[in-house]
């Protein structure tokens, strides 16, 4: 089901400052800035080898991302799988008894569809499943 991972999520206080010790420290380029509203962030992503980081800001108190720092503080704050067929990966997950809190995929940023499975359904991980935008679509 799933073919690679696709991004780890890292939540942070302040976007700008974020990339600028990433761009400054490791010399990557993240993307442009993208505000993904459903979530309450603003993301930027940048290339790691074969894998993506993300980092996430909150744009809104009461969004997920802002909720985990108010808990926890900067940091890990989810992985993300890319698979090939979000539904049928949902409906698999949900007849095997695993806890979702997204029955349904939602757009996620880069015209990504994605669903999040529950940290108590993945050992402690919130997990993020990402199907890619499909060529022409």
């Amino acid at each position: 089901m799933l073919k690679g991972i696709c991004h780890l999520g890292y939540a942070v206080e302040d976007l700008a400052a974020a990339v600028a010790f990433y761009r400054e420290s490791f010399g990557v380029e993240p993307s442009e800035p993208e505000e993904v509203r459903s979530e309450g962030i603003l993301t930027c992503m940048f290339r790691v080898g074969d894998s993506t980081i993300e980092l996430m800001q909150p744009t809104r108190p009461d969004s997920p991302v802002a909720r985990f720092l108010a808990r926890r503080g900067e940091g890990f704050h989810h992985v993300a799988f890319e698979v090939e067929d979000l539904e049928e990966a949902l409906r698999r997950l949900k007849a095997a008894g695993v806890e979702l809190i997204d029955e349904t995929p939602r757009p996620g940023a880069g015209g990504t569809r994605v669903a999040f499975i529950h940290p108590r359904g993945a050992f402690g991980v919130l997990t993020e499943l990402v199907e890619l935008k499909r060529e022409g679509g």
